[in-house]
């Protein structure tokens, strides 16, 4: 089940770094790409590094979107179709950020296997 909420994740860094990529930015290519990475960090720092840089990467589609869109209006081209699927995309991304604090991925990050962090385990009672 964790793979399965984990692969919108994926999918939106290496979107985010093909967009980069094509901007020529090689380092935030390598950050896009080391996102997915931090799944494997079992941390709760690493869920919320996720979450961040997810949002991020949302902003940056809508700047993209804007960017395009003046640049297309400007020049008299249609715009529509293409703000409909720079905003779905921004959109995927988005809720992909908000993935990390799903309950299964809350638990996924915790230091302690499942509890909250500084939490501490039921008492053991003897019989």
């Amino acid at each position: 089940m964790i793979i399965l909420l984990a692969s919108p994740i994926v999918l939106s860094a290496l979107l985010l770094a093909a967009h980069f990529l094509r901007g020529g930015h090689a380092a935030l290519v390598a950050l896009s790409l080391a996102i997915p990475l931090l799944l494997l960090v079992r941390r709760p720092w690493a869920g919320w590094t996720i979450s961040l840089s997810l949002s991020l990467g949302s902003l940056a589609w809508l700047f993209t979107l804007c960017q395009i869109a003046q640049q297309r209006l400007a020049m008299g081209e249609p715009w529509l179709r293409m703000a409909l699927i720079l905003g779905a995309v921004a959109l995927f991304t988005g809720a992909s950020a908000l993935l990390p604090r799903a309950q299964r991925l809350v638990r996924h990050f915790s230091v302690g296997g499942g509890r909250a962090e500084g939490s501490r385990p039921p008492p053991v009672v003897d019989t």
